[in-house]
Parts: C-alpha cells; sequence; structure tokens
C-alpha cells in the first residue's frame, strides 16, 4: 500500500536561539506540500524531552511556558537502530497489564531547524546519523566547524578563504588573569574588536569594544555564555552582505545576496528578530535586495559562498554572512549559519529564478535523499581474520597469535 513520505520537523532544544528555532520550524511546519509530505513536528524542549503532539502547531503552546502535561502532546524517544526511522513512547495499560513501547512514527526523512546548541554544533546530526536516515542539513563535520567560530576561522584560513584577524581565549584563562588576557590582545588587535561567544549564533553575547574598560565588559559577558571566546577585528562602518546556498555536491546554487539594514554599528538580537515584530523570524529584518554592490562583487560573493559549501561538504540550505569594505571593497566572512534563520527562503523566492517556500523544502528534501543514498553506497563491510585469530576473552589467552605481546 502506497503512503506519502513522513517528514519530521525537529526543532527547539536547549539552546539560548530556542524561541528562534520554534518560529522557523512554525513556518516551515505551514509551507511544506502536503499532498507529496505527512509533516510532523518534533519539538525538543529546554529539559531535552522529546514531543510530538498536534498542540506543537500552535504558537500559544510555547508561551507564556511550554506545560509538557499539555493535552494531545505525547513524550517519545527516537529509536537508534539503523533504518528505523521510528519515534517511540511508552504507553501505560493500566495497574495490572503494565506498560508498553508503541511506534508513533516512521520517519523517511528529518529537518533539522534546532539553531545553535545541540541542532547546529553536529549533535542532532549525530543522532539522525545512527539513526540512519536521510536529512537535510550539513552533516556532523561540517556542522561542527560551522557552529565553532574559532576552528572554523582556522580552517577557513587554511583553505584560502579571508578572515579577519582574532584571537581565542578561554574562560578559565579570562577568570585566572584577565589583565594579562587584555594585554595579549591589545598587542594584537587595534580598538575597536568583537567579542563573540564561539559557539553561539543570533549575536547573542556578542559586543563591539572600543576601550580596555569595554573590553572587560565584553569578555565578561561572553564567558557567561560559553567557555571559549572569539575576539575579532573590527572594521570602520562595514557594511553586511549575506548569501545563502543550496543543494548538495555539485549541484551547489547561490541565492541573490542582501545587505541586512543594521541601524548602527552591530546587528544584534534584537534588531534581528524583535524590531520588526518578530512574528517571521529572520525574514522580518530589514534588507535591501539585492544588495547594492554592483554585479562583479555580487558574483565574487556568490562564488565564495558556494566553495565555502563545498568546503565544509554542505548540503540543504545554509547562509554565509561576510563583511565588506566599501572603499576598498575587501570581503571578510563573518560565519555560515548550517540552519539559518527561517531557512533563508526570503533571499530564494527574490533570486532569479524566484523559488517558493513549498519548492525550497521539496528540493532540500531531495538533496537529502540524494545524500543519503550517495552514502550508503559506500562499503562498509571489510572481511579479516582478526575473530578467527584471537583468543581475547578466553581462558588462559595472552592476544592475538602471531603478535608481540
Amino acid at each position: 500500500m502506497f503512503r506519502i513520505p513522513q517528514i519530521g520537523i525537529i526543532y527547539g532544544s536547549r539552546s539560548c536561539e530556542h524561541e528562534v528555532s520554534v518560529i522557523s520550524a512554525l513556518q516551515l511546519y505551514r509551507h511544506v506540500d502536503r499532498r507529496k509530505y505527512d509533516v510532523l513536528l518534533i519539538y525538543i524542549s529546554q529539559q531535552g524531552e522529546w514531543f510530538v503532539g498536534e498542540p506543537l502547531a500552535n504558537i500559544n503552546t510555547y508561551r507564556p511556558a511550554f506545560k509538557p502535561d499539555t493535552r494531545g502532546l505525547t513524550r517519545v524517544v527516537p529509536d537508534l537502530t539503523a533504518r528505523s526511522g521510528a519515534l517511540l513512547a511508552l504507553k501505560h495499560n493500566g495497574l495490572y497489564r503494565g506498560d508498553r513501547v508503541e511506534i508513533v512514527a516512521r520517519l523517511d526523512c528529518a529537518i533539522p531547524v534546532m539553531h545553535g546548541l545541540h541542532g547546529e554544533d553536529g549533535t542532532l546530526q549525530g543522532v539522525l546519523e545512527m539513526m540512519d536516515i536521510p536529512y537535510t542539513s550539513t552533516g556532523v563535520a561540517g556542522s561542527s566547524v560551522g557552529m565553532d567560530k574559532i576552528l572554523m576561522k582556522k580552517i577557513f584560513k587554511g583553505f584560502g578563504f579571508p578572515v579577519l584577524p582574532g584571537c581565542a581565549v578561554t574562560r578559565g584563562a579570562w577568570r585566572a588573569r584577565p589583565e594579562e588576557i587584555m594585554d595579549d590582545i591589545e598587542k594584537e588587535l587595534p580598538y575597536p574588536v568583537f567579542v563573540k561567544p564561539a559557539n553561539l549564533g543570533s549575536s547573542i553575547g556578542v559586543s563591539r569594544a572600543a576601550t580596555r574598560d569595554e573590553l572587560r565588559e565584553a569578555l565578561t559577558l561572553a564567558c557567561t555564555y560559553d567557555r571559549r571566546v572569539l575576539v575579532e577585528q573590527g572594521l570602520n562602518e562595514p557594511l553586511e552582505v549575506n548569501c545563502s546556498v543550496r543543494g548538495f555536491d555539485e549541484e551547489a546554487v547561490a541565492s541573490v545576496v542582501e545587505m541586512p539594514v543594521t541601524f548602527g554599528r552591530l546587528l544584534d538580537f534584537h534588531k534581528k528578530y524583535l524590531e520588526a515584530g518578530g512574528a517571521k523570524g529572520m525574514a522580518s529584518l530589514r534588507r535591501v535586495v539585492p544588495a547594492p554592490i554592483g554585479e562583479e562583487l555580487t558574483q565574487r560573493v556568490q562564488k565564495l559562498s558556494v566553495d565555502i559549501f563545498r568546503a565544509l561538504d554542505c548540503k540543504g540550505v545554509v547562509r554565509v554572512d561576510y563583511m565588506l569594505v566599501p572603499d576598498t571593497e575587501e570581503l571578510y566572512i563573518t560565519e555560515i549559519n548550517t540552519i539559518p534563520g527561517s531557512l533563508s527562503f526570503y533571499l530564494w523566492n527574490q533570486s532569479d529564478p524566484a523559488i517558493s517556500y513549498p519548492e525550497l523544502i521539496d528540493r532540500m528534501i531531495r538533496s537529502a535523499l540524494e545524500a543519503h543514498d550517495q552514502k550508503n553506497e559506500n562499503n562498509y563491510a571489510y572481511r579479516s581474520d582478526i575473530f578467527r585469530n584471537t583468543s581475547v576473552g578466553t581462558k588462559g589467552t595472552k592476544g592475538i597469535k602471531g603478535t608481540k605481546e
């Protein structure tokens, strides 16, 4: 009997970007083509519990605070058996009949929409790899590199991609010798500098420092959000430009380039999500599309974005953010978002040719299926005589025959 594929949208989690994730997920949920897919919302609470159920489609379920005992919600856990794709729930049959485990869903593909911790750092991707089901985001390694600003900067520099100079600071070092840390930073970088938690997004915990006192405050703030902090050289009145890339492998395609209207020096969380109402997440941000930077520079941004996408072996939809020096047209990568806010649909519906949000979702799923098929072409079996030749675990054993002890 034919059934349409079941697609699980996984979102929430223990992250400072929890609320942004909820908005992105509900946006996506409303745009999935129900003629092609059976779509299921899978919410991970801030306590790390997984839930499914109709109430998740209503924003009021999450405010003022999520209640796990809401009628219609079922707590589930993923079955890590390879290719099962199952979500399991414990059902209570009464006092004398005991409990039973019930399969409440079988996922054919997952769409991770978890921003930040556990979603963009490779953690969730590792779970989905264990389950061996297709998923629409970048893999474990690329997600991990993209999330960690310090690691990302080093790897991008190795590829020859343009990045700004920076210094890494740990929370332990900052608490032990703050004056020495600031001395070292001032020797390496001129003011102003930007101070950023290494593994956070949405500009949470990010500060601009133009003096030693501001640097002290910025480092103290950043260290409350992360154990590792990046201090990065600032630029005088740069412009921000962003570009999205979608696809997989050789089919990577760049979107139109945007220029966010920053209202000042730092595009912080409030400006990104709240100043224009916030109901559409990143889509609420004021922006100029296409960015007024000329055709040649636009093509440079698009080509570099595709090169970055391929360097990290990305798939699905990502967004690469840049700082641009207007006078010299110097371009510097600030970060890559492997699960961007609102999945950057607002860039694709203004690209040429324009792609609707349902079509973008469809293409993400196709890329996930293609990547999964290619992974399953790999040979994971290797015949060896190691078990036949070893005596480990038997009485009087001395290891593998033919080897020196």
